[in-house]
């Protein structure tokens, strides 16, 4: 009888330390949502600017290819390929003579 009046006020006392630490703990746990929502949404603005990026990117590509000056440099490029071609050519005839 005498252990059962020492438990009674021993469980009195220890509800509300068992309150304060399910309170910390539900807090530390919110903490921790909150952080991961900040890193998912910190990701997705990464990607999202990379993705940005990406496309503007592409789009000075599309540009320099339906460009104008693009196949001007492109013919330019074919005419000195040809120029190589031609002088070999001619050093292969004039070292066969």
């Amino acid at each position: 009888m005498g252990n059962l009046a020492l438990l009674i006020p021993i469980m009195g006392m220890s509800i509300p330390l068992f309150a304060i630490w399910m309170k910390h703990r539900e807090k530390v746990e919110q903490m921790r949502m909150s952080a991961t929502a900040e890193n998912t949404a910190e990701r997705a603005a990464q990607y999202a600017s990379h993705v940005q990026e990406l496309e503007q990117r592409v789009r000075v590509l599309e540009r320099i290819v339906t460009d104008q000056g693009y196949d001007t440099a492109r013919q330019i490029e074919a005419l000195r390929d040809n120029r190589q071609v031609e002088n070999r050519r001619l050093q292969a005839e004039n070292a066969a003579i």
